[in-house]
Protein backbone atom coordinates (compact mmCIF):
# COMPACT_ATOMS: atom_id res chain seq x y z
CA UNK A 1 0.00 0.00 0.00
CA UNK A 2 1.45 3.44 -0.91
CA UNK A 3 2.40 5.91 1.80
CA UNK A 4 -0.13 8.75 2.23
CA UNK A 5 1.21 12.03 0.93
CA UNK A 6 1.33 14.98 3.24
CA UNK A 7 -0.46 18.16 2.23
CA UNK A 8 1.47 20.21 4.73
CA UNK A 9 4.04 22.44 3.06
CA UNK A 10 7.47 22.88 4.56
CA UNK A 11 8.22 26.18 6.24
CA UNK A 12 10.22 28.60 4.11
CA UNK A 13 13.83 29.28 5.06
CA UNK A 14 14.63 31.99 7.58
CA UNK A 15 14.76 35.39 5.85
CA UNK A 16 18.17 36.62 6.96
CA UNK A 17 17.53 40.07 5.48
CA UNK A 18 15.05 40.76 8.32
CA UNK A 19 16.37 41.82 11.72
CA UNK A 20 15.06 41.60 15.26
CA UNK A 21 13.14 44.80 16.09
CA UNK A 22 13.28 46.02 19.68
CA UNK A 23 11.70 49.31 20.74
CA UNK A 24 11.18 51.21 23.96
CA UNK A 25 8.29 53.68 23.74
CA UNK A 26 10.11 56.09 26.07
CA UNK A 27 13.43 55.88 24.24
CA UNK A 28 14.91 59.14 22.91
CA UNK A 29 15.13 57.48 19.49
CA UNK A 30 11.47 56.40 19.38
CA UNK A 31 9.22 57.98 16.76
CA UNK A 32 6.47 60.04 18.46
CA UNK A 33 3.79 61.71 16.39
CA UNK A 34 1.09 64.13 17.54
CA UNK A 35 -2.31 63.89 15.96
CA UNK A 36 -5.32 66.02 17.00
CA UNK A 37 -4.42 66.04 20.70
CA UNK A 38 -3.24 62.41 20.90
CA UNK A 39 0.35 61.19 20.82
CA UNK A 40 1.20 57.97 18.99
CA UNK A 41 4.57 56.23 19.30
CA UNK A 42 5.41 53.77 16.56
CA UNK A 43 7.14 50.89 18.31
CA UNK A 44 7.12 48.39 15.44
CA UNK A 45 6.86 49.86 11.96
CA UNK A 46 5.59 48.03 8.93
CA UNK A 47 9.09 48.15 7.45
CA UNK A 48 10.17 45.91 10.38
CA UNK A 49 7.53 43.25 9.69
CA UNK A 50 7.53 43.08 5.90
CA UNK A 51 4.29 45.10 6.22
CA UNK A 52 2.49 42.23 7.96
CA UNK A 53 1.55 44.48 10.91
CA UNK A 54 2.59 47.56 12.89
CA UNK A 55 2.40 48.38 16.61
CA UNK A 56 1.57 51.83 17.96
CA UNK A 57 1.72 52.90 21.61
CA UNK A 58 -1.13 55.42 22.04
CA UNK A 59 -1.36 58.19 24.64
CA UNK A 60 -4.89 59.59 24.62
CA UNK A 61 -5.52 62.49 27.02
CA UNK A 62 -8.95 63.25 28.49
CA UNK A 63 -11.25 64.28 25.65
CA UNK A 64 -8.98 62.64 23.05
CA UNK A 65 -9.63 60.07 20.39
CA UNK A 66 -10.34 60.06 16.66
CA UNK A 67 -13.66 60.75 14.99
CA UNK A 68 -15.63 57.92 13.40
CA UNK A 69 -13.78 56.10 10.66
CA UNK A 70 -13.24 52.72 9.04
CA UNK A 71 -10.43 51.02 7.16
CA UNK A 72 -9.67 47.78 5.38
CA UNK A 73 -7.21 46.45 7.97
CA UNK A 74 -7.73 44.75 11.34
CA UNK A 75 -7.06 46.88 14.39
CA UNK A 76 -6.52 45.44 17.87
CA UNK A 77 -6.30 47.60 20.99
CA UNK A 78 -4.82 46.45 24.30
CA UNK A 79 -5.72 48.88 27.07
CA UNK A 80 -2.88 49.28 29.56
CA UNK A 81 -4.13 52.26 31.61
CA UNK A 82 -7.44 54.08 31.90
CA UNK A 83 -10.70 53.54 30.05
CA UNK A 84 -12.16 54.56 26.71
CA UNK A 85 -15.61 54.78 25.26
CA UNK A 86 -15.51 52.54 22.19
CA UNK A 87 -18.17 53.00 19.51
CA UNK A 88 -18.47 50.04 17.17
CA UNK A 89 -21.10 50.08 14.43
CA UNK A 90 -22.97 52.76 16.38
CA UNK A 91 -23.04 50.87 19.72
CA UNK A 92 -21.11 52.43 22.62
CA UNK A 93 -19.36 50.52 25.38
CA UNK A 94 -16.77 51.33 28.04
CA UNK A 95 -13.50 49.44 27.74
CA UNK A 96 -11.14 49.40 30.74
CA UNK A 97 -7.46 48.64 31.38
CA UNK A 98 -6.73 44.96 30.92
CA UNK A 99 -9.13 44.52 28.00
CA UNK A 100 -8.24 43.64 24.43
CA UNK A 101 -10.53 44.79 21.62
CA UNK A 102 -10.36 43.69 17.99
CA UNK A 103 -12.05 45.87 15.39
CA UNK A 104 -12.71 43.89 12.19
CA UNK A 105 -11.65 45.44 8.91
CA UNK A 106 -14.17 47.82 7.28
CA UNK A 107 -16.29 48.20 10.44
CA UNK A 108 -17.20 51.78 11.46
CA UNK A 109 -15.69 52.63 14.85
CA UNK A 110 -14.08 55.25 17.04
CA UNK A 111 -12.79 55.62 20.57
CA UNK A 112 -13.00 58.55 22.94
CA UNK A 113 -11.40 59.17 26.32
CA UNK A 114 -14.36 60.51 28.29
CA UNK A 115 -12.57 60.09 31.64
CA UNK A 116 -10.41 62.55 33.56
CA UNK A 117 -7.23 60.45 33.26
CA UNK A 118 -5.00 59.76 30.26
CA UNK A 119 -5.37 56.44 28.49
CA UNK A 120 -2.47 54.30 27.33
CA UNK A 121 -3.13 51.54 24.87
CA UNK A 122 -1.28 49.47 22.33
CA UNK A 123 -2.72 49.35 18.82
CA UNK A 124 -1.79 46.55 16.42
CA UNK A 125 -2.78 47.03 12.77
CA UNK A 126 -2.66 44.17 10.31
CA UNK A 127 -1.51 44.64 7.65
CA UNK A 128 0.71 47.63 8.37
CA UNK A 129 0.16 51.06 6.85
CA UNK A 130 -1.50 52.99 9.64
CA UNK A 131 1.98 53.79 10.96
CA UNK A 132 2.84 55.53 7.66
CA UNK A 133 -0.53 57.31 7.64
CA UNK A 134 0.12 58.75 11.10
CA UNK A 135 3.61 59.86 10.11
CA UNK A 136 2.27 61.59 7.00
CA UNK A 137 -0.56 63.51 8.69
CA UNK A 138 0.81 64.04 12.22
CA UNK A 139 3.58 66.23 13.59
CA UNK A 140 6.72 65.00 15.35
CA UNK A 141 6.68 65.53 19.13
CA UNK A 142 9.39 65.02 21.76
CA UNK A 143 8.08 62.18 23.95
CA UNK A 144 5.39 59.52 24.27
CA UNK A 145 3.23 61.89 26.30
CA UNK A 146 4.06 65.26 24.69
CA UNK A 147 0.87 66.88 23.46
CA UNK A 148 0.87 68.02 19.86
CA UNK A 149 0.42 71.73 19.17
CA UNK A 150 -3.15 72.96 19.61
CA UNK A 151 -4.89 73.83 16.36
CA UNK A 152 -7.15 76.84 15.97
CA UNK A 153 -10.34 76.50 13.90
CA UNK A 154 -8.62 77.40 10.63
CA UNK A 155 -5.70 75.03 11.26
CA UNK A 156 -8.12 72.23 12.24
CA UNK A 157 -10.11 72.71 9.02
CA UNK A 158 -6.88 72.59 6.99
CA UNK A 159 -5.73 69.50 8.89
CA UNK A 160 -9.05 67.70 8.27
CA UNK A 161 -8.88 68.51 4.55
CA UNK A 162 -5.35 67.12 4.42
CA UNK A 163 -6.43 63.93 6.23
CA UNK A 164 -9.47 63.49 3.96
CA UNK A 165 -7.29 63.81 0.87
CA UNK A 166 -4.62 61.38 2.14
CA UNK A 167 -6.87 58.79 3.88
CA UNK A 168 -7.83 56.84 0.71
CA UNK A 169 -4.13 56.19 0.02
CA UNK A 170 -4.11 54.28 3.34
CA UNK A 171 -7.44 52.51 2.76
CA UNK A 172 -9.14 54.66 5.41
CA UNK A 173 -12.45 56.51 5.25
CA UNK A 174 -13.46 59.28 7.63
CA UNK A 175 -17.14 59.12 8.57
CA UNK A 176 -19.56 61.81 9.63
CA UNK A 177 -20.13 62.21 13.35
CA UNK A 178 -23.51 60.93 14.46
Amino acid sequence: MPEPTSSIAALPADDLSRALAVAQADSPTATHVGLVGNTYTITVAGKDTDDRFCVIDMHVPPGGGPGPHRHDFEETFILLDGEVEMTFRGEKSIVRAGATVNVPSNAPHQFHNSSTRPVRMICICSPAGNDRFFLEVGVPVATRTTAPPRLDDKQMAEFLEKVKSIAPKYHTELLERA
